[in-house]
C-alpha cells in the first residue's frame, strides 16, 4: 500500500495551492509508493488550476480510503471550504480561520491514523494575527493540536540539518528563554527524533553556543558556563555525542560538519541563514516532538507570484520526499524495537 501524506495547500491567495496543482500534473515527479490528499477547499483548487491553463480532477476523499498511486491530474481532497472568495495575491483575514481549519483537519487524520503524515505549504503569519488570532507558526500551533508541551523546529537539505532551541522570539529575549531545564528538554527530543524518525542509531550532534566566540570563557556572556555547558555534559553523561558549545561563525565548516547529524542552534537567525544559503529551495521544514510527521516548505506565501504558475515547486517536492523517508524510516524503527 502506498504511503498517504495528507497535504495543507496553506494561505489560499498565496502560491501553495498551485505548486499542488503543478506537482500532480508530473506524479512521476513525487516518490515511489507515495499518495497525497489535499485538506483544502475543492473549488480553490479548481479554479487557481483554470487560471494556470492546468487540468484537475477533484476526487473528494473520506477518511479510510485508502489512495490509490497518483495519475496525472488527479487529486483526492478531504474538503475544507474556504470562508470568503479568495483572489491570487490579496490577503483577505476572513480566510485566517480557514488555514487553520485545514491545519487542525490534517493534524486529526494524522492523530487518527489515517494518513501517515502531513505536508505543509505556507501559511501567512500576519494575516491569521491580523484577523485577531494569535498565531506565531506551524510549530507552536501543531504542538497545540497535539498536545505536546515542547516541539523543535528544524530544517533539513542535503548533507545539513539544523534545529532551534528557540524559534520565534526577538533576539532580546532569547537568552532568557534558553534555561538549563528547557535546553535538556530540546535537546532529548532532537537526539530522539534523529534516532526514531530518522533512522540514526547513535546520532551526532553539534550544538552553538550563544554569544560570539562561545562567549570567550565568560568575557563575551556567560550562558555557556552557566547553561549550556552544564547541560551539555549531563547529556554526554546519558551517552549522547554531543560537541559544543562551538563558536558558531566555526560550527559551519566541513571539519565539524563532516563529523555530525545535526546542528542544534541557539536562536532562529543564528543557524537559518547557513542553511538556507546551502539548499533554499531544496530544503524541508520539520517539527519534532511531535507524536506525528510534519513537514514543510522552506519558503513563504510568494504573494507577488500567486496565479502566475512561476513559482518553484522544489522545496514542496523535497517535504513530500523528506516526509515519505521519515515514515518508514520510523516504521523501520518500530519494527526493530516493538514496545
Amino acid at each position: 500500500m502506498a504511503l498517504q501524506l495528507a497535504i495543507t495547500p496553506g494561505e489560499p491567495a498565496g502560491i501553495g495551492p498551485e505548486l499542488l496543482i503543478q506537482l500532480i500534473q508530473h506524479p512521476g515527479k513525487l516518490p515511489h509508493d507515495c499518495a497525497l490528499v489535499a485538506v483544502a477547499d475543492p473549488d480553490l483548487l479548481r479554479s487557481r488550476a483554470a487560471l494556470l491553463g492546468l487540468p484537475l480532477t477533484v476526487i473528494t476523499w473520506q477518511p479510510g480510503e485508502i489512495l490509490p498511486p497518483a495519475r496525472a491530474s488527479e487529486l483526492h481532497v478531504f474538503p475544507v471550504p474556504l470562508s470568503a472568495a479568495c483572489e491570487p495575491g490579496v490577503l483577505n483575514t476572513d480566510n485566517a480561520t480557514y488555514v487553520l481549519e485545514t491545519l487542525r483537519a490534517a493534524t486529526q487524520l494524522c492523530l487518527d491514523k489515517k494518513v501517515d503524515g502531513m505536508v505543509t505549504a505556507p501559511v501567512h503569519k500576519g494575516v491569521i494575527n491580523d484577523a485577531g488570532i494569535a498565531f506565531s507558526g506551524h510549530t507552536e500551533f501543531l504542538a497545540q493540536q497535539c498536545h505536546v508541551a515542547l516541539t523543535v523546529m528544524m530544517l533539513a537539505t542535503e548533507g545539513l540539518r539544523v534545529a532551534l532551541a528557540t524559534t520565534h522570539l526577538p533576539l532580546k529575549d532569547v537568552s532568557a528563554a534558553i534555561t538549563a531545564p528547557m535546553l535538556m528538554r530540546i535537546v532529548r527530543i532532537l537526539h530522539e527524533d534523529l534516532k526514531n524518525k530518522f533512522g540514526i542509531a547513535q546520532p551526532r550532534i553539534l550544538v552553538c553556543g550563544l554569544n560570539p566566540h562561545a562567549g570567550e570563557g565568560g568575557h563575551l556572556g556567560r550562558e555557556e558556563i552557566e547553561v549550556i555547558s552544564p547541560v551539555l555534559d549531563l547529556m554526554r553523561a546519558e551517552g549522547m555525542l554531543l560537541n559544543g558549545p562551538l563558536p558558531a561563525d566555526t560550527l559551519f565548516t566541513d571539519k565539524y560538519l563532516n563529523q555530525a547529524d545535526a546542528v542544534l542552534a541557539m536562536y532562529h537567525d543564528q543557524g537559518l541563514p547557513v542553511l538556507k544559503y546551502k539548499g533554499f529551495g531544496r530544503a524541508s521544514n520539520i517539527t519534532l516532538g511531535l507524536p506525528i510527521i510534519r513537514t514543510s516548505v522552506d519558503h513563504g506565501t510568494a504573494l507577488d507570484l500567486a496565479g502566475s504558475g512561476k513559482a518553484d515547486g522544489g522545496s514542496l517536492i523535497n517535504a513530500i520526499e523528506t516526509a515519505c523517508q521519515m515514515v518508514l524510516a520510523q516504521q523501520f524503527h518500530k519494527s526493530q524495537n516493538p514496545a
